[in-house]
């Protein structure tokens, strides 16, 4: 508590709380990234959801992205790595990439958002860019396959993390020292490039004798 002295009487102030800090919205472009990364989610979910049922239907479908032994959708959709909550995986990312499309659309509305609210969509972008991480080692390295729509859905996945992060990080809502700060708001870019660029490589080096074949 803080004391002020109004005609020699101290006043006691309460605190600043927290949780009645106002809330924020933000940019055009941010609001748009959000929608384009959403839709590219969206997209490779609902393609590798119809192509499932389509291959349970028929154990002989060829999903029209198997191209060859390494780009292979079919052997990523019959891999137990597919259904590691008990349902398809795409289905979950019907539902969590329509919801970041709900949150751009609103922010492209001029809504704003408490500082709850934006720690809680960052946190699912973070639970997001971790399972799409491991998605990316059980491909490389366990089923030996790469699925296009889902490096589609990856690449959506690392930008939305990165931009979300450095929002937060910039607005204060995540604490963090200035330069992180004046880091976040000047190269955002190069961190979901870098983190692209590193999966690009694993992929590269992971079947390098069949790319140079």
């Amino acid at each position: 508590m803080s004391k002020t002295t109004v005609k020699n009487v101290p006043i006691e102030r309460e605190p600043a709380d927290a949780s009645r800090a106002p809330a924020v919205g933000a940019g055009r472009a941010f609001a748009i990234m959000l929608l384009i990364t959403g839709a590219a989610g969206l997209l490779a979910s609902w393609v590798i959801t119809i192509d499932k049922f389509k291959l349970l239907e028929d154990p002989n479908f060829t999903p029209g992205c198997s191209l060859n032994p390494v780009v292979s959708c079919g052997n990523i959709m019959k891999s137990d790595q597919a259904s590691v909550f008990g349902f398809p995986n795409p289905m979950l990312g019907l539902v969590a990439y329509g919801m970041v499309i709900c949150v751009g659309m609103s922010l492209l509305a001029r809504a704003s958002f408490p500082r709850w609210y934006w720690l809680t969509f960052n946190a699912g972008t973070l639970f997001g860019v971790g399972f799409v991480t491991w998605l990316q080692f059980q491909s490389l390295y366990r089923i030996n396959s790469l699925c296009l729509w889902c490096c589609l859905a990856w690449v959506a996945t690392i930008v939305m993390f990165w931009y979300v992060t450095s929002f937060n990080v910039r607005n204060g809502h995540l604490p963090a020292p200035g330069w992180l700060k004046g880091f976040f708001g000047e190269f955002t870019w190069v961190l979901p490039v870098m983190h692209i660029g590193v999966i690009g490589m694993l992929i590269l080096t992971r079947w390098w004798d069949f790319w140079t074949s």
